[in-house]
């Protein structure tokens, strides 16, 4: 009698008929039939087939896999992400986690009432991820749902791909498309940015006044402001370049690459910024008997070496918009009045895309679509004005 497979191993091997790998994973024997059961997913070589069960078999042995039939939504929720963790930045799983967690609650608080999470995966109907969105649509965004729906789209599609499901039920499931142009903040109107300026230069702590006038000066993410070292600076040249970025990766801060290529910038920095910068920097010889070191963070927080906390500039935002009866101003929106005022003043939308640090224009048309159209509207050409007699003097 051939002896029998044992669980948690598997085997791989090519498939006849159609050539492709197929990775096969033994997790048992169904107690009424005393048959088999088995993980099979097919790949276009073998060595993608190995990769595959070796994932496959320590998870098995952690016990993190479960038998394909009984395993939940949740569960393989939990395993995309894991299998995510290789191949995105910690900050962008993070959001991956959040947004799914909308969805399904279990993922960011294992207690909490989870009826889609605790679905199998195989029984899940579009109907119950209908439901699931628009359970959400009355406390989330537009944009947020998409994003929910996009992240669920994408594991189920997985599990399709692996034939764990034999169809992605979020295909045919639809959601309300954003308003137009998408979430682009609010640009603060010239008085407005006037007064902040004045009130950013009487704030009793230059490191988030400075940081918070760099937002609006240059036009910096939050944590591209902070992620800044003083060997980022050339306070001789006047230029500013972002070589890194300070993100929370859902547990602490961290730093990271910038967002894209392009965010990875140089930047030529506005007089009156400049000249604040040089006496930034002299308060710190100061402090510090001595220049301070090129490694060194420009706003660094009140526990060594770290830079400041990513909701100091947050806070001190708020209380000042509050104080001057600004209303509700996030630190991103400092960043999106600088991209306004460029191309209100007539800057083409690559140098504003550039400076900016946009993977390209077609992100700054769609996020700045409002000021182009209002501007196109103000460019009126009359004839009549190139044939009409000059005045006699």
């Amino acid at each position: 009698m051939p002896k029998r497979r044992g669980k948690g191993t598997g085997t791989v091997y090519q498939h006849k008929a159609s050539g492709r790998w197929c990775a096969e994973l033994h997790v048992g024997f169904d107690p009424d039939t005393g048959r088999p059961k088995r993980i099979t997913a097919y790949f276009p070589n073998r060595k993608e087939a190995e990769v595959w069960l070796s994932e496959q078999v320590a998870r098995y042995h952690k016990g993190l896999l479960a038998d394909p039939k009984a395993i939940t939504l949740r569960e393989w929720a939990e395993g995309w992400l894991h299998r995510k963790a290789q191949e995105v930045r910690d900050r962008t799983l993070h959001l991956y986690r959040q947004e799914l967690g909308y969805a399904l609650p279990s993922l960011k608080e294992p207690h909490l009432p989870d009826p889609l999470g605790q679905m199998r995966l195989q029984e899940v109907q579009p109907t119950h991820i209908r439901t699931a969105l628009d359970a959400l649509a009355p406390k989330l965004s537009p944009r947020t749902v998409r994003k929910v729906r996009q992240r669920l789209f994408q594991l189920f599609e997985e599990a399709l791909s692996l034939e764990v499901v034999h169809r992605n039920p979020v295909a045919p499931v639809k959601v309300r498309a954003a308003p137009q142009g998408g979430r682009t903040g609010r640009a603060l109107e010239d008085g407005e940015v006037q007064a902040l300026l004045s009130a950013l230069d009487q704030h009793p702590d230059p490191r988030t006044a400075l940081a918070l006038r760099l937002c609006l000066a240059l036009g910096l993410r939050k944590g591209e402001v902070l992620g800044l070292q003083w060997g980022d600076l050339d306070l001789e040249e006047g230029t500013l370049t972002v070589r890194r970025t300070w993100v929370h990766n859902g547990q602490q801060g961290v730093t990271s690459l910038p967002k894209t290529q392009t965010s990875q910038r140089t930047l030529p920095i506005p007089h009156s910024t400049l000249e604040r910068l040089r006496r930034y920097r002299e308060w710190w010889k100061e402090r510090l008997g001595g220049p301070p070191p090129s490694d060194a963070w420009v706003f660094p927080g009140n526990r060594g070496g770290r830079p400041l906390d990513l909701n100091a500039l947050n806070h001190t935002l708020r209380r000042l918009a509050q104080r001057l009866g600004l209303g509700r101003i996030r630190v991103h929106d400092l960043r999106h009045t600088y991209g306004s005022l460029l191309l209100s003043r007539g800057a083409s939308v690559e140098l504003v895309s550039e400076r900016m640090g946009h993977a390209n224009p077609t992100i700054t048309l769609a996020v700045y679509r409002h000021i182009l159209e209002r501007e196109r509207r103000e460019w009126v050409l009359d004839p009549e004005d190139l044939v009409a007699p000059k005045a006699q003097a």
